[in-house]
């Protein structure tokens, strides 16, 4: 069915108890894997047909087109300097782990799209308590500037979207880069990130 991580659950009974006084006690949910609402209902809003989650503090009205479609899916909710608010996703089955999953769309959505240009990519190998574990390929595996991507972009960017995050490690077998962007002996003095 639909999960809610801690983080979310607390923030849902938080806005129903700011709330209560104009009658509302349960939460909506509805939509597809592409787009999906989430808000705050009355007990007179459930519809014949939902299925009712019973959560700790609160519940949860989900209409059958919905279950079918957020079938396995996690509420979360983030409070970051990118973005806040209630998220809907699916685990990958990388990554079950919410921290995790949170990193790899930050890799996905924001630092991938900057260093393709350079003909790299980023990929997460784990998260171990507040460290991300990453690893460089293509254009960045063995780059001389791939420190400098590293310290002035990938980290900054992780630290930035996923607030868990306190460090990003470098696991790169930077040696083995067959194509580096640029030498390790032919590095500019100042040379820029594609992403910094």
């Amino acid at each position: 069915m639909l999960n809610f991580t801690d983080a979310a659950a607390s923030r849902v009974r938080d806005f129903l108890a700011k709330q209560a006084a104009q009658g509302v006690t349960a939460l909506r949910v509805a939509g597809t894997r592409k787009e999906h609402r989430l808000w705050l209902v009355k007990e007179s809003d459930q519809q014949e047909g939902d299925r009712v989650l019973f959560l700790d503090g609160f519940e949860v009205y989900v209409d059958p087109m919905t279950v079918r479609h957020l079938d396995g899916a996690t509420v979360d909710f983030v409070d970051g300097v990118m973005q806040s608010g209630f998220r809907v996703f699916f685990p990958s089955p990388t990554w079950d782990d919410p921290v995790a999953q949170k990193v790899q769309d930050v890799l996905d959505h924001e630092v991938n799209p900057g260093v393709a240009g350079h003909g790299g990519s980023v990929s997460l190998v784990k998260v171990a308590g507040d460290v991300a574990v990453i690893q460089l390929h293509g254009g960045c595996q063995g780059c001389g500037a791939a420190d400098v991507t590293l310290k002035q972009g990938i980290e900054r960017m992780i630290k930035a979207g996923v607030p868990e995050i306190r460090a990003v490690q470098d696991a790169t077998d930077h040696a083995a880069g067959e194509n580096p962007y640029y030498a390790p002996d032919a590095v500019p003095d100042e040379v820029d990130s594609p992403i910094a």
